[in-house]
């Protein structure tokens, strides 16, 4: 698992987040901007007196006001400051905020706790200013000083905060966490530690913003250390160490804690649901939903939690289809769409269908919340299920609201069904292309196999001004490994030498460099590469071991498994298909079938189709045609004709053996059966009929090749000579006479080099 990219961190939302988030919405539902309209929502929230009072106030009426004030019956002076300071926070919490002052201004007799009331009403509506000029004139205690300290860290005037911190007349653990809390929030870790470290009392307030902070400015280890040094620990901190391990991609360790947990409550349960989800564990974030509804009648799902589900129920795919509208049907039952106040549950549910192949119950939940980010969910929907109609009709249909995502997805669909001409056509109306359009249009040349044009493109995109990313040198780079193209692929690396890529490593990038210089032939090049590099994944590994075994370096690929082993990384199916290919190569029988049962009984990874013709490889290069074939009999599926080509095409190899006859023609019948035009079956058949001697059948089965109209596509060579690539087929005729064009242009290449290197020899003696 690796650390969570930019994608996957965005979707964490914390308690607090979603708590503003729906106050916020609430604030606007229930309240509106217009104080002047008076509806029945206000009816049971205002008594009939204190709706008469609001009314008095916005209407300018502060004699009339003051009057209704004085005739509140008495019952002390003290308790009817109490009242109207209670009557000034909630209007003020109610949004009327100027009504709020108003009575501020015509109450007989205010009281310290008036004019911090006052005064915070002023910050939660962020009218700064005004609540400047009230902290100056008011009377004023620590609480008044640590509402203004607030105040001008959530406006992000941390430093400001701090000079009227040091101003404090007195402090207490209240006003230095939230100096802590607003030097995090504004990404000044270092100054936050410092404070946090001189604090002369902290609560566990002081401990759970430190480690949340931590969490959330890549500092795991530090949130780790002061997770464990904590003497006491709530939920909320629990919580955060959880939400942080998955947020870093360790969800076993996340797992572990949360399992730990004293106590839980529907954040603690969100957090490790969504961890899952995040982390494309699907099936654990429902199997935990599962164990979570078991306590339903204390803990009930919140927004954050269905939204995690519904990804989790669209990351399973086509195949868990029920489950989506399992998930959707509770929603409704439950009437959980209430809790959609931003309308993130709905485009979760377009996402879940669409990714479920359910375009039509995608598009009736985008009919009902209908925006653009939904909108190029459904477009990428019809594009995975093929359906480039269906995404063409959409894009057209929301033409005013294309951005990039909608175009760069067009385009990729375009791309996947090799349609390059209109790809291109969309790619030149698209204005303001960014790295992301450039490389996804660079990618989808390679992948149709127009690897000049890709290159040619990543030029027009350095002439146009942008710096290609890493990923687009990843993608050429593949493209130069894929065929063969040495000096293109040194052209690239001396390219990214000079970028500040150099200076910022990227794994990813790394990667391909090992992979393309294996590919091309320089292994050396290859593993010189991957030794400097600093940190090594499981890609790393399998690219140079995988290399190795192309190059017949069996005994090196087997070293280096053994040092991944030990770097504490695990293997997956590539890195033993690398291992076995190796052993086959190499002819270490033994080695293979102990490798083979390892990746299965220690390592419990299910070996694929590929592992078994790798087996089955191994035998029939090792000469071993009649257990090869004994091995195919005990396969756990039937085989295709895949196991039964790499059969026959192993007796071509051994048609000396005497066994060589019987397999090939039982292979041969097992392989036309399942497919009767395999033209690579024929051909091999037919070496191993010749190589027997037995021409009579060699005839037969060309003969039998000529009525089913079965050709065998020509082999192909290429060579790339000043930066052009010429291509040679098996039997083209011109390939003769383009070689002779050729060959001298190489050879006076190679001869201009021999006459360089001698006339330094004779410089140097």
């Amino acid at each position: 698992m690796r650390a969570l990219c930019v994608k996957k961190v965005g979707c964490f939302l914390s308690k607090q987040s979603f708590n503003s988030s729906i106050r916020s919405r609430q604030f606007v539902r229930f309240f509106g901007n217009a104080v002047s309209n008076y509806g029945t929502h206000r009816r049971g929230f205002f008594s009939p007196e204190e709706t008469l009072i609001l009314q008095r106030l916005s209407e300018g009426g502060l004699v009339h006001a003051r009057h209704l004030l004085d005739r509140i019956p008495q019952r002390g002076s003290n308790s009817r400051v109490i009242y109207w300071t209670s009557l000034l926070t909630k209007y003020a919490k109610a949004g009327y905020l100027d009504e709020a002052r108003a009575l501020f201004e015509v109450m007989p007799e205010r009281n310290i706790v008036t004019c911090n009331a006052m005064l915070t009403g002023y910050v939660k509506c962020r009218r700064l200013n005004e609540a400047w000029i009230l902290f100056r004139e008011m009377p004023k205690n620590v609480v008044s000083w640590t509402v203004m300290l607030t105040a001008l860290c959530e406006d992000g005037r941390s430093e400001d905060a701090v000079e009227l911190f040091d101003e404090m007349p007195e402090r207490n653990v209240v006003s230095w966490n939230t100096l802590v809390t607003g030097l995090i929030k504004n990404e000044d870790m270092e100054k936050a530690k410092q404070v946090f470290d001189a604090m002369p009392s902290r609560d566990i307030v002081s401990w759970n913003a430190m480690i949340k902070g931590y969490i959330e400015n890549d500092g795991m280890d530090e949130a780790k250390l002061l997770f464990e040094n904590m003497s006491e620990k709530n939920v909320v901190t629990w919580t955060s160490m959880v939400y942080g391990y998955c947020r870093y991609g360790d969800v076993q360790e996340a797992y572990r804690l949360f399992c730990e947990m004293p106590e839980r409550n529907v954040v603690s349960w969100t957090a490790m649901i969504s961890g899952f989800a995040w982390n494309e564990f699907y099936r654990e974030a429902l199997l935990l939903f599962l164990e979570m509804k078991k306590d339903f009648d204390a803990i009930s799902p919140n927004g954050e939690t269905l939204i995690s589900l519904a990804y989790a129920c669209g990351g399973l795919g086509v195949g868990f289809r029920r489950l989506g509208e399992q998930l959707h049907a509770q929603v409704i039952f439950n009437g959980w769409e209430s809790m959609d106040h931003d309308g993130r549950l709905a485009k979760s549910l377009v996402h879940m269908y669409a990714s479920s192949g359910l375009i039509a119950s995608a598009h009736s939940v985008l009919n009902e919340s209908f925006d653009l980010q939904s909108c190029n969910i459904l477009i990428n929907g019809y594009l995975r299920s093929g359906d480039l109609e269906g995404a063409q009709t959409l894009f057209k249909k929301v033409e005013s609201l294309h951005d990039k995502v909608s175009w760069t997805s067009m385009i990729t669909g375009y791309l996947d069904v090799g349609d390059v001409s209109r790809a291109f056509d969309l790619f030149h109306k698209l204005h303001d292309k960014d790295g992301v359009a450039w490389t996804v249009m660079i990618s989808g040349l390679v992948r149709n196999e127009l690897f000049a044009e890709a290159a040619s493109l990543l030029s027009d995109m350095v002439r146009h001004g942008l710096k290609p990313l890493n990923s687009t040198y990843s993608v050429l780079l593949s493209s130069a490994g894929a065929t063969s193209n040495l000096d293109q692929g040194k052209h690239l690396h001396c390219v990214i030498a000079k970028t500040t890529a150099c200076y910022d490593p990227d794994l990813v990038l790394q990667n391909s460099l090992v992979s393309m210089y294996a590919k091309c032939g320089a292994i050396d090049d290859a593993y010189e590469i991957f030794s400097k590099m600093v940190l090594k994944d499981t890609v790393s590994w399998n690219s140079i071991i995988m290399g190795l075994s192309h190059h017949g370096l069996a005994d090196k690929s087997l070293e280096l498994f053994e040092e991944m082993l030990d770097s504490g990384l695990k293997p997956n199916s590539v890195t033993f298909l690398a291992l076995l290919s190796a052993c086959s190569h190499s002819g270490l029988i033994t080695k293979g079938l102990e490798l083979f049962k390892a990746m299965k009984e220690t390592y419990s990874i299910q070996p694929g189709i590929e592992h078994y013709i790798s087996m089955i490889d191994l035998l029939g290069r090792a000469g071993k045609l009649r257990e090869a074939e004994e091995f195919i009999s005990t396969l756990p599926f039937t085989p295709d004709h895949t196991v039964y080509g790499a059969l026959l095409g192993l007796c071509g190899l051994n048609w000396r053996d005497k066994d060589a006859g019987g397999v090939a023609e039982r292979a041969a019948t097992r392989l036309l059966e399942l497919d009767p035009v395999n033209a690579p079956g024929h051909v091999a058949l037919c070496n191993v009929y010749a190589g027997l001697g037995r021409h009579e059948m060699e005839k037969e089965m060309r003969k039998e090749m000529g009525l089913k109209g079965v050709k065998k596509k020509p082999g192909c060579s290429w060579i790339v000579v000043n930066g052009r690539t010429n291509v040679f087929l098996s039997g083209d005729k011109s390939a003769f006479e383009v070689a002779h064009m050729i060959l001298p242009m190489f050879c006076g290449n190679v001869n201009g080099m021999l006459e360089e290197q001698e006339e330094e020899k004779h410089l140097t003696l």
